[in-house]
């Protein structure tokens, strides 16, 4: 790859905010790149090329954080957005050791989601520009799609909330965006229906993750990565869920 200085003049690029739609988007955490301007998709083609010449390939993973985010990644000092207004009680970050302190956030409206969901179009349509093989939907880890499948999270009682089906609407608009745009072929999402970052639990994750499951099937993307029921955490594993047995 490019030396450790032509590195760092990568970086700018890549970690610049941007206004999309009505939304500055910036980064969920520290040194977070981003794929939604120009500058950003030239930053990432060398990057991209260099992984192809040793015979790699390379998927660009889309991910929104929602109210996981601070107001001190969010350009202008704005605040999170999410399905929901309610606060993150966690007080400490996924690995379960560092602290956290979770700001307010604001709950999207309704025309909004549909704006999100076309800046996720968009991203992927970068990606392609910028070389990728390909995309993962980050759908997992109570980030924002997370934050709309999950009914501890989830509190609407419009089309995008109360129900199984309303719960992953949003999700599935994001899938069905992305594909049309760059060929289901190209595309994964992964999922994580039994993990409780940062408040992001459900009552019943074993139904959601086969709802969800069964209604990608219409997609016919190229994979879907499904994080193991037994991991409660990044860090910590639940042996009750886990999948065959240690003889298997």
């Amino acid at each position: 790859m490019a030396t450790s200085q032509e590195n760092m003049d990568f970086i700018p690029a890549l970690l610049a905010p941007y206004k999309m739609s009505n939304f500055s988007l910036s980064h969920s955490y520290p040194n977070t790149p981003g794929i939604w301007t120009q500058q950003q998709v030239e930053a990432w083609k060398p990057i991209v090329d260099a992984v192809h010449k040793k015979g790699s390939i390379f998927f660009c993973q889309l991910w929104h954080a929602g109210r996981a985010s601070d107001y001190c990644f969010q350009p202008d000092g704005q605040p999170p957005i999410s399905c929901t207004d309610k606060p993150i009680q966690a007080k400490t970050h996924i690995d379960g050791v560092t602290e956290a302190s979770f700001p307010a956030h604001r709950r999207l409206t309704t025309h909004e989601i549909t704006q999100v969901v076309n800046d996720f179009r968009k991203a992927a349509r970068n990606a392609m520009q910028a070389g990728f093989d390909g995309v993962e939907i980050h759908g997992a880890n109570g980030y924002l799609i997370d934050q709309f499948l999950k009914d501890q999270v989830n509190d609407r009682t419009d089309e995008y909330g109360g129900s199984l089906e309303n719960r992953c609407r949003f999700p599935l608009q994001v899938v069905e965006a992305v594909t049309d745009e760059i060929g289901a072929d190209r595309v994964g999402i992964r999922l994580s229906p039994f993990a409780d970052y940062n408040d992001y639990a459900d009552s019943n994750p074993e139904a959601l993750g086969l709802y969800m499951a069964q209604s990608l099937n219409k997609y016919d993307i190229l994979y879907c990565h499904m994080i193991e029921p037994r991991m409660i955490t990044q860090f910590e594993s639940n042996e009750k869920h886990t999948l065959g047995n240690k003889n298997e």
